[in-house]
């Protein structure tokens, strides 16, 4: 069975702040709060799943929305306790919180912006698995090209990469949803579907908000068809995906399944 796993870092909207420019607290929070209703939106009109990994402050601060991901069939995951700092006591500080303001079990991580983080560490934390990978190589980013491409275990973790075409490794993650063609990003979906029988691509709720705002100083590949575009743009992929066959799943729903067959 084919199936899409789609995923959602939700995190205070901190990225201008990587380009020098000063966003407030709450502003973060509300373009993020934002991006977040218009994703749960779509997909309650389309009736998918997906895995929502969440910073604790952003949870703190949009209740309401963690209710809705719970109420709605979801999955709430951990992106750590901030999205700009981190120290492995977070691991298990943000996974208890979460749990607590969800009051639903919270097993999978994702560490902010993919970065390396000890497996150990995360297996200690009582997180049953983990998709921080990117599997590719992006110069300043990721060094990654070497390290399995599709899902695999260290000791008892289970390691979910995210999806990159084989061979190539071309990642398919939302900055290359933003700048190529939809047609092209379909079809480098459809090879890497039929290769690996699953899709796990992540975006954000802050893309699903304008960014051309020059306050935030983001660059043209970064703001380019977000806001209604991107919105229009997600509709079209999960209706096509759809088309196709594909099935929709949480990452924990997906793995479970993997466990029983």
């Amino acid at each position: 069975m084919k199936t899409v796993l789609l995923s959602f870092d939700i995190e205070e909207f901190d990225m201008p702040l990587e380009y020098s420019r000063n966003i407030l607290f709450d502003q973060q929070i509300a373009v993020s709060t934002q991006g977040t209703r218009a994703i749960l939106d779509i997909l309650k009109q389309q009736q998918v799943p997906a895995t929502f990994f969440s910073t604790v402050v952003f949870a703190s601060h949009a209740k309401e929305l963690i209710y809705r991901i719970r109420e709605e069939g979801h999955e709430l995951a951990s992106h750590g306790y901030y999205h700009s700092a981190f120290e492995n006591e977070h691991l298990l500080q943000s996974r208890l919180e979460l749990e607590k303001l969800s009051g639903k079990a919270v097993t999978g991580f994702r560490m902010a912006r993919m970065m390396p983080v000890d497996d150990r560490a995360i297996e200690q934390a009582g997180y049953q698995y983990n998709s921080s990978l990117n599997p590719v190589y992006l110069p300043g980013r990721y060094n990654n090209f070497f390290k399995p491409r599709t899902l695999f275990k260290t000791h008892s973790l289970v390691q979910l990469p995210a999806s990159a075409t084989p061979v190539m490794r071309f990642p398919l993650f939302w900055l290359s949803f933003h700048n190529l063609p939809l047609w092209l990003y379909k079809s480098a979906c459809r090879r890497t579907m039929n290769r690996d029988q699953y899709l796990n691509i992540y975006f954000h709720p802050w893309e699903f908000t304008d960014l051309t705002h020059s306050e935030y100083g983001l660059p043209k590949f970064v703001s380019k068809n977000s806001g209604t575009r991107m919105i229009a743009r997600f509709n079209e992929l999960i209706t096509w995906m759809k088309d196709q066959g594909y099935t929709f799943n949480t990452i924990a729903g997906f793995l479970a399944g993997r466990k029983q067959s």
